[in-house]
């Protein structure tokens, strides 16, 4: 499995991005930097995203207020999404299901224009 480049573009092989993002609470827009991935799950019939926000200080001053809703927007689009589980680093994960914030890949690799 390869990892989304610098610029924020997908994987060759996968769905992802990383790069800049901002994150906007009730009375705050934070510039953040993110590693999001996904996948389609076949048994739920929709598509799951999740990921990690860097770690910063405007990001702990954020969780420490007790905000944990909040919208994620990236170049491509923004959702709503959860801040949770802080990892050892002070990075919080984020997940939604259905629209993600990232191009999602449609066609698998050598499938495209074949029905």
């Amino acid at each position: 499995m390869t990892s989304p480049d610098t610029q924020g573009n997908p994987a060759a092989d996968g769905d992802g991005y990383a790069g800049p993002a901002e994150l906007l609470a009730a009375d705050a827009t934070i510039a953040v930097s993110v590693t999001l991935r996904g996948h389609f799950d076949p048994i739920s019939g929709s598509y799951n995203w999740y990921g990690r926000i860097d770690a910063s200080p405007q990001v702990a001053t954020l969780m420490n207020s007790g905000a944990r809703t909040v919208v994620l927007r990236t170049p491509h689009s923004e959702v709503p999404t959860t801040l949770s589980d802080v990892d050892p680093w002070g990075r919080p994960r984020v997940s939604g299901f259905g629209a993600a914030p990232f191009h999602v890949l449609n066609t698998l690799h050598g499938q495209e224009g074949q029905d």
